[in-house]
């Protein structure tokens, strides 16, 4: 079987790609994860494919990548179902007014001035593509907070139970809900008549599809799963099938099976040792094996070289701009006004503005329905890339040691 033969050498050179930049970057005091996402780049079309085009072709085949996106789109689900599984109900109650009204702030802000954006530039960057869906996709791109990043960098320096820490691990956890129920409206908006469904009858199916998951669903599970002990295989199998159910359902729904798996996390039951034995047994295989291929097929889907005029690196270079200033500055002002200092309120604005791989499982919805050319989604990779990049460092040059002993 020759397609099982390059997909397992696939595989063999991207997890080896991974591993080799996640220990660069591990050293540089970088996420391990960031140099995962640069690894899938640099295997693409911007270094490999200039450096050997022949060796790309050979590797990577424009027939030859479907079993490398079936493997990378299964990763995706199961990531999303990570993070639905992250977010905490109990957080999300009991979160002080500064968190509310900061996350809210740093949703609206970017979205707002990311359509802004995308109005100005539709003439130059649209493609074609209807100017609304456009315009509300790439606010939504903009208003993205990378959450398993933000909690790796606070657990990393010790300051997850800090006040800094509890409030930027609160204003993940808004705007991870708030971006993804924006993404799915712009999704259903944005994609092409579904089965003869109107787009009134997909808003309502999926508005009942969320209730019916969070007031029906959630309560079952809460008895079906033990309230301590690990589940059994049994109820793994359960879990693992509600997952695939809630993934198809949306995708059914002309919304998006990231979003269904997003909603299955979102309704497990949190705060035991069912929660930890879901993330366990699911995680490792997840970001060890399945991760890095979607990094991969990401980066041959980007192409640095096609922004090949100074008029491009500057609307990219404005896109940097806009999402940094939407997203730090003005969740750092907001904060501050709830009473925090100018330290921690810019170490929150930082740790919000990191993106990360969110930004890039969105970006890749954006291109599959044709929102995003090619052009476009290189420099909105370029942005994810850049804003995760200064979160080490600018924590560094803000925080002082005062802060984390808090």
């Amino acid at each position: 079987m020759p397609e099982l033969k390059l997909l397992l050498l696939q595989m063999v050179v991207v997890l080896a790609a991974a591993r080799l930049m996640a220990t660069v970057f591990k050293w540089i005091r970088q996420p391990a994860v960031l140099g995962e996402m640069a690894a899938g780049i640099l295997l693409g079309p911007s270094l490999l494919g200039r450096i050997s085009p022949a060796a790309m072709s050979t590797l990577f085949p424009a027939t030859g990548l479907t079993p490398l996106n079936a493997l990378s789109q299964v990763g995706l689900v199961l990531f999303m179902f990570l993070i639905g599984l992250e977010v905490q109900p109990s957080l999300l109650r009991s979160a002080a007014k500064s968190a509310f009204f900061a996350s809210q702030a740093s949703v609206a802000a970017p979205f707002l001035l990311g359509g802004a954006l995308a109005w100005a530039v539709y003439p130059q960057l649209g493609g074609g593509v209807p100017q609304l869906p456009f315009v509300l996709f790439l606010g939504a791109a903009m208003s993205i907070t990378a959450f398993p990043v933000l909690a790796r960098i606070l657990a990393d320096r010790g300051l997850m139970q800090t006040r800094m820490g509890i409030v930027a691990i609160t204003c993940a956890a808004f705007d991870d809900v708030t971006a993804w129920c924006l993404l799915a409206i712009v999704t259903v908006i944005a994609r092409p008549e579904s089965n003869g469904s109107p787009l009134l009858c997909r808003f309502a199916g999926l508005i009942g599809y969320s209730l019916t998951m969070l007031f029906l669903v959630r309560p079952v599970l809460r008895r079906l799963l033990p309230a301590s002990g690990k589940p059994g295989r049994g109820q793994f199998s359960v879990v693992m099938i509600l997952l695939l159910l809630s993934a198809w359902a949306t995708e059914e729904l002309a919304v998006h099976a990231l979003f269904g798996a997003f909603l299955a996390g979102l309704v497990m039951p949190k705060g035991g040792t069912v929660e930890e034995d879901l993330r366990e047994r699911i995680e490792s295989v997840t970001l060890t094996l399945l991760l890095p291929l979607f990094f991969a097929y990401t980066g041959l889907r980007t192409s640095v070289g096609l922004l090949n005029s100074t008029r491009l690196w500057m609307l990219c270079g404005l896109i940097v701009m806009v999402a940094v200033g939407s997203k730090l500055l003005v969740s750092a002002l907001v904060v501050h006004a709830g009473g925090l200092s100018w330290r921690e309120s810019l170490g929150i604005g930082i740790l919000v503005n990191t993106r990360g791989l969110v930004e890039m499982v969105i970006l890749n919805v954006g291109l599959d329905l044709h929102i995003l050319s090619p052009t476009l989604f290189s420099m909105m990779v370029i942005m994810a890339l850049a804003t995760t990049l200064m979160a080490q460092p600018m924590l560094e040059w803000v925080i002082s040691p005062r802060i984390a002993e808090q």
